[in-house]
């Protein structure tokens, strides 16, 4: 059984630095990668090594998998962390690791090959009889019969890319007449982004939830779940804002959908983390939708709820060690919320923003947690993804983590770039989240950038207020102190004081 002892973290930001940071209490020495722009970046002075693998364009840098691996043979590294997004889910990549002798802390190249296609990932599921969404389950490109299929599933239907994702090669159609226009624009998306136009076709869920199942499972063939998280609040057809466990999931139904996440890791021998998703209608009647072969970004909330350190279990599981936990030892105690902070602008269609961050503060106190690879002064570079934190709360019940969200939300201070955070406090304060009554349409429901011009102004006022009477006050104790010392002060500069 190996005894991993130096980690590679293949990756960048916070993920790197929260790898790290779990690999450093198991005593697990770390080297970190870095792209040129990322020189002075925080998970390069955290690692007990770093190298430079390349230009800023992560194409020449943290995609390079020849240099990553002559990294690691050089610095007599172990094992490789990929984090998420990158090289997470690219099943060669996971292949030349382990051909190299290299341990991927992650599942077999197979398992991500098998999940990776939409369509092998539901030809897997469909023999555990998982749910799924009813649809024409293959690859179709004739338009003509496609069209007709659509007409036997009924409107509306969701057209997928089956490589990829971010909903990048998706249409929904609720037209028929729509159909033939709607199709070519997914195919031509698909093969531009993932170089593979196939797409299928699948009944489209109205008012949809989108929740997922945190799943574990060992090299041994055991497999747990850690609960859901509630992921229905997106932008672009991704998350925003995260929540564990979900307001609407009764025990019934989440033991049936625990069940089921496990099921499909068992359909591809599964071993790691992973992550099942689901998507759910208003009868809460649930369907497989994909699974991640990889740590999420919104892990952290499973953490908080369930008392599990994913991290730490990945690198227990790579090393061949069955699973610390089993299912009868987890419950889920407690709320947690999750926000993502985007360097992007709400009020602009959630453009992504850049720039220097002139102010920097994190939140705290009791129940605060914020994963981030940023501080103060720092650049927010155009090159990689628009996330700049995470910010998490807990508490004992959902009311309570809500409440200590928004408090969060008012402390953190960021000034040189619009963020998302008045976006999310937004959401955390309408009713309909509130009440737990949302689903993935919350924006297109419910938000206009406009929503947010009052509260700006609200707290913009404010500010001016507090510095008024900062500044008056200041003028009293000059003028106090000036006049105490006898000395006459003309009315220009005492006006100026």
């Amino acid at each position: 059984m190996p005894n991993i002892k130096k980690i590679l973290v293949a990756n960048r930001g916070e993920i790197a630095l929260r790898v790290m940071r779990s690999a450093r209490e198991l005593g697990v020495k770390t080297v970190a990668i870095y792209s040129e722009a990322d020189r002075n970046a925080l998970h390069v002075r955290y690692a007990d090594e770093a190298v430079c693998v390349g230009p800023p364009a992560s194409s020449e840098s943290y995609l390079r998998i020849d240099k990553i691996i002559e990294t690691c043979k050089e610095l007599k590294v172990d094992a490789i962390h990929p984090g998420y997004g990158f090289l997470s889910e690219n099943a060669d990549f996971a292949r030349q690791v382990e051909k190299a002798g290299i341990i991927f802390i992650g599942p077999s190249a197979e398992a991500i090959e098998i999940m990776g296609d939409k369509l092998s990932a539901k030809a897997a599921v469909l023999k555990r009889n998982v749910p799924l969404v009813p649809g024409l389950d293959k690859a179709i490109t004739d338009i003509a019969l496609a069209k007709e299929k659509a007409d036997e599933i009924g409107y509306p239907i969701l057209i997928k890319a089956s490589a990829g994702g971010g909903g990048k090669g998706m249409r929904i159609v609720e037209d028929p007449a729509e159909f033939e226009s709607q199709m070519d624009r997914a195919v031509s998306e698909a093969k531009n982004a993932f170089g593979n136009g196939a797409v299928f076709l699948e009944k489209f869920v109205t008012s949809p939830r989108h929740i997922e199942i945190q799943v574990l499972g060992d090299q041994k063939g055991n497999v747990v779940h850690l609960f859901e998280r509630e992921c229905s609040i997106q932008r672009r057809h991704q998350k925003v804002i995260e929540e564990a466990p979900s307001s609407v999931l009764t025990p019934e139904i989440r033991e049936q959908m625990g069940q089921a996440a496990i099921d499909v890791a068992k359909s591809c021998n599964y071993y790691g983390a992973g992550t099942v998703e689901f998507i759910v209608d208003n009868k809460l009647n649930f369907y497989f939708l994909e699974m991640n072969t990889r740590l999420q970004v919104e892990h952290p909330v499973t953490e908080q709820i369930t008392g599990v350190d994913l991290v730490k279990e990945q690198i227990r599981i790579a090393e061949g060690k069955a699973l610390s936990i089993k299912q009868e030892d987890l419950t889920i105690k407690g709320h947690a919320v999750e926000v993502r902070v985007y360097a992007e602008d709400p009020q602009n269609n959630f453009l992504p923003d850049i720039g220097n961050l002139k102010v920097y503060k994190r939140p705290q106190g009791t129940g605060v947690r914020v994963d981030d690879g940023f501080e103060q002064g720092m650049d927010i570079p155009i090159h990689y993804d628009p996330m700049i934190a995470k910010l998490i709360t807990y508490a004992d019940n959902r009311e309570e983590a809500i409440s200590r969200m928004i408090r969060a939300i008012d402390e953190y201070e960021i000034v040189g770039i619009q963020t998302t955070l008045s976006f999310c406090k937004y959401v955390l304060q309408h009713e309909a989240f509130r009440s737990g009554d949302f689903d993935t349409k919350f924006i297109e429901k419910y938000f206009q950038p406009s929503d947010l011009d009052e509260k700006v102004s609200d707290v913009e006022s404010e500010i001016a207020a507090a510095l008024a009477v900062k500044l008056w006050s200041e003028r009293q104790q000059k003028q106090t102190a000036q006049e105490g010392n006898g000395k006459k002060v003309s009315l220009w500069k005492k006006n100026r004081l």
